[in-house]
C-alpha cells in the first residue's frame, strides 16, 4: 500500500537514515549472494555505531507514524519485511544493555529481549535472511559501485552537514558474489566543498531558494552528475541534463536547497507532494541556472550546444520559434521535439477553434499554415531516406508499405486523412491528385471499380499499385490509370525481367476499356538494373532523362484474336534508386526553399 514502486535498495537506504538518525559515524553494509541466479541465498547484514534502540526508540520503531518531527516519515521499515523472511536486530544502548528481537507483523512493546551485557559502545545490527521474491531485479542492487554512488546521492545534503561540521563519517560497502568479494568506502574526503548561489524565484516570496554546487574537470573518472532538491535531509532527483548531454570527463553536483521543501514528500518518500505546475517552475529556474553555471565553467559546452540548435532547427524548421533555448543540449532531443511540437499543435487549435480571425490571428494562420506544409515536407523526406536504405536483405512487402501499405485503398475523399498513409507521390508529384489507388487488390477489383460493377471478370492476379485519376469514375466518361508493380533488390535476370510480362498482362486486360472508359494509361516497373537487364533493354527500350535509370518503350498489346485487335501501350522500365532520386531531387527544392524562409523570418 505505501510502497507501490519499491526497490531493493531502499533496505539499504532506510536503514542507513535509521543509522544517521541514530547519530551513527560508522555504517558497515554487508552483503553476500552464492550466485544472481539463487536470490535464496541472499543475506544482508548492515551495522553502525549509532545510540542503538533505547527503550524511547525501540517504542517508536513498534508504532507506524511514531516520529519525533514532520521530516521522518515513520514507514521505511516496512520495505524489510517486504523483501526478508526473517529479520533480526541487535542493538547496544545506554554502555550496558543489548536489546534483541525478530522483527515480524507480531512485533509489539514487549517483544524484544534486553539483558545487561559488559560495558560495550553503542551500535545496532541487522541481519536480513530469506529472500521473499523469485529474483534480484537489478544485479546494480548488490554490487558495490552502484550503491556507493545512489548512497551519496540519497543523502548527500546530509553527508554536506557532516564535512561542514567537520565530523568525520564512514560508509563501507562489502560485497560477497560468487565467492568474490568487492569493497567500496564512502568518507568525509568523498564530499566536495560546494559553492553557492542564490535563486530568483517567485514561487515563494519569504522561502530562499539556495543552490549548492560543484563542477570539477576529471578526466580520469567516469562522468557522474547529481541534480537534485534537498527534502528533510535527502535528496529527490530533477531531470535537468539528460545522460545523452552529459559532458565528458566532469564530475557535477548541484543541491537546491529550500525550507519550502520540507515536509513535501509522500510517506513512502519515493513521490514528491509538490503540484505539477510548481514543479515544472522550479525546473525551470534550477535548469537555467545549472545551464548558466555549465556555461561559464565549461566554455566548449556553449559551442557544443549552439551547433545542437543550429542542427534541430536544420531538421525541423517548422518548429523554428516553439524550441526553449535554454533546454537545447541538456533536455533529451526526443523531448525537446516534442515540447516543440505541443507548442506548435496547441496554436494550431487555438486558430482552428475560433470562430472568427482577427488581423494577428490571420497572420498567425498564415505562419502555421507554412509550418504545416513544412511538417508534411518532412514527412516525405523521411520516408524518402527510409527508401535510400532498402538493400537486397529487404522484401518487396517491404518497399511496397512504405510506398503504398498492401491491401489498402485510398479514396479521394479521405484524401486528408491519407496524407501520411499514402505515398505514390514518390513516382510522381502529380500522382498526390487521385481518385482512388488500390494497393495489392485483384485485377478484377480494379476492373470492377472502374466500369462502377458494370464488367465482371474473373482475374486473380494482383497489380502492386493501381491509381485511377484526372476524373472521378463516376460522374466522367474517361480517366486515366497507373499500373505499379515491384521487384526486389537483388533478384535474378529473369525474375526482373518478369515485370514487362506482367504489365502487358495488365495492359491487356485494361485495354479492354481503352477509350470506352480509359483515356490514358501508364505502366511503371520498377526493378533493380545490372548489367544483364541493361543489355536487355537497350535492344528495344529507350533511355530517358532522369537522376537515374529510366528506360521507355512504345509497344502494343494484342487484346482480341479474331478479329485481331491491338493497341498501342507505353511502358517504363525504372531502377528504384531512380525512383527514390527523383523524388529526393523534387523534395528538396522544398525543403530548401522552406528552410531558408524560416531561418530569414
Amino acid at each position: 500500500m505505501f510502497f507501490a514502486n519499491s526497490s531493493l535498495e531502499m533496505v539499504y537506504i532506510e536503514a542507513i537514515a535509521n543509522a544517521l538518525d541514530a547519530n551513527a559515524t560508522e555504517i558497515k553494509v554487508q552483503i553476500n549472494i552464492d550466485s544472481y541466479s539463487d536470490p535464496d541465498s541472499l543475506k544482508i547484514e548492515i551495522s553502525d555505531n549509532g545510540i542503538g534502540f533505547t527503550d524511547d526508540r525501540y517504542r517508536k520503531f513498534c508504532k507506524l507514524f511514531d516520529v519525533d518531527e514532520t521530516s521522518h516519515k515513520g514507514l521505511g521499515r516496512l520495505v524489510y519485511p517486504f523483501y526478508f523472511e526473517k529479520i533480526k536486530i541487535s542493538s547496544n544502548y545506554d554502555g550496558v544493555y543489548l536489546r534483541e528481537f525478530d522483527f515480524t507483523e507480531s512485533l509489539d512493546e514487549d517483544n524484544s529481549r534486553v539483558r545487561e551485557v559488559s560495558e560495550t559502545d553503542s551500535g545496532t545490527k541487522i541481519k536480513l535472511e530469506g529472500y521473499n521474491l523469485t529474483k534480484v531485479k537489478k544485479h546494480d542492487y548488490v554490487k558495490v559501485d552502484y550503491l556507493r554512488d545512489r548512497i551519496l546521492e540519497e543523502f548527500y545534503p546530509r553527508l554536506y552537514n557532516l564535512k561542514t561540521s567537520n565530523q568525520a563519517f564512514s560508509i563501507s560497502i562489502s560485497s560477497t558474489i560468487e565467492g568474490r568479494t568487492y569493497e567500496k568506502v564512502l568518507t568525509i574526503n568523498d564530499i566536495p566543498d560546494l559553492e553557492t548561489v542564490e535563486l530568483n524565484s517567485s514561487i515563494d516570496l519569504i522561502s530562499k531558494f539556495r543552490l549548492h554546487y560543484k563542477i570539477k574537470k576529471t578526466p580520469n573518472i567516469e562522468t557522474s552528475l547529481i541534480t537534485a532538491i534537498s527534502v528533510d535531509s535527502r535528496t529527490k532527483k530533477v531531470d535537468i541534463i539528460a545522460d545523452e548531454n552529459l559532458p565528458v570527463g566532469y564530475t557535477m553536483v548541484f543541491l537546491l536547497f529550500s525550507d519550502w521543501f520540507e515536509g513535501k514528500v509522500d510517506f513512502s518518500r519515493q513521490s514528491l507532494t509538490i503540484p505539477d505546475h510548481e514543479m515544472k517552475s522550479i525546473q525551470a529556474i534550477f535548469r537555467e541556472k545549472v545551464k548558466e553555471l555549465i556555461d561559464e565553467e565549461i566554455p566548449e559546452i556553449v559551442e557544443r550546444n549552439k551547433h545542437k540548435r543550429e542542427v534541430v532547427i536544420d531538421k525541423f524548421p517548422h518548429l523554428s520559434g516553439y524550441f526553449n533555448e535554454n533546454d537545447i543540449g541538456y533536455v533529451s532531443y526526443d523531448k525537446i521535439i516534442r515540447n516543440a511540437q505541443d507548442k506548435f499543435f496547441k496554436a494550431q487549435r487555438e486558430i482552428l477553434d475560433a470562430q472568427e480571425l482577427s488581423d494577428e490571428q490571420y497572420d498567425k494562420s498564415m505562419e502555421l499554415s507554412s509550418r504545416a506544409l513544412t511538417e508534411y515536407i518532412l514527412f516525405r523526406q523521411y520516408t524518402i531516406n527510409k527508401l535510400k536504405e532498402i538493400n537486397n536483405s529487404n522484401s518487396e512487402t517491404e518497399i511496397h508499405n512504405i510506398i503504398v501499405p498492401k491491401y489498402k485503398q485510398f479514396d479521394k475523399r479521405n484524401i486528408s486523412e491519407d496524407l501520411y498513409l499514402n505515398n505514390a507521390w514518390i513516382l510522381d508529384d502529380k500522382y498526390m491528385t487521385y481518385e482512388a489507388v488500390l494497393s495489392d487488390k485483384k485485377m478484377n477489383e480494379l476492373v470492377d471499380y472502374i466500369t462502377d460493377g458494370e464488367y465482371k471478370e474473373s482475374d486473380e492476379g494482383q497489380p502492386d499499385i493501381a491509381i485511377i485519376f484526372s476524373n472521378d469514375p463516376e460522374t466522367s466518361e474517361k480517366f486515366d490509370i497507373v499500373i505499379v508493380e515491384l521487384k526486389k533488390k537483388g533478384i535474378k535476370l529473369e525474375k526482373a525481367m518478369a515485370v514487362e510480362t506482367q504489365l502487358v498482362s495488365r495492359a491487356r486486360k485494361l485495354m479492354k476499356h481503352y477509350n470506352s472508359r480509359i483515356q490514358r494509361i501508364w505502366f511503371y516497373g520498377v526493378v533493380e538494373f545490372n548489367e544483364d537487364l541493361e543489355l536487355h533493354l537497350r535492344g528495344s527500350y529507350t533511355e530517358l532523362f532522369s537522376m537515374g535509370k529510366v528506360y521507355y518503350k512504345p509497344t502494343f498489346a494484342a487484346i482480341q484474336l479474331d478479329p485481331e485487335i491491338k493497341v498501342p501501350i507505353e511502358i517504363h522500365i525504372m531502377d528504384l534508386d531512380s525512383v527514390v532520386k527523383d523524388a529526393d531531387a523534387r523534395n528538396s527544392t522544398f525543403l530548401n526553399l522552406i528552410k531558408n524562409k524560416f531561418k530569414t523570418s
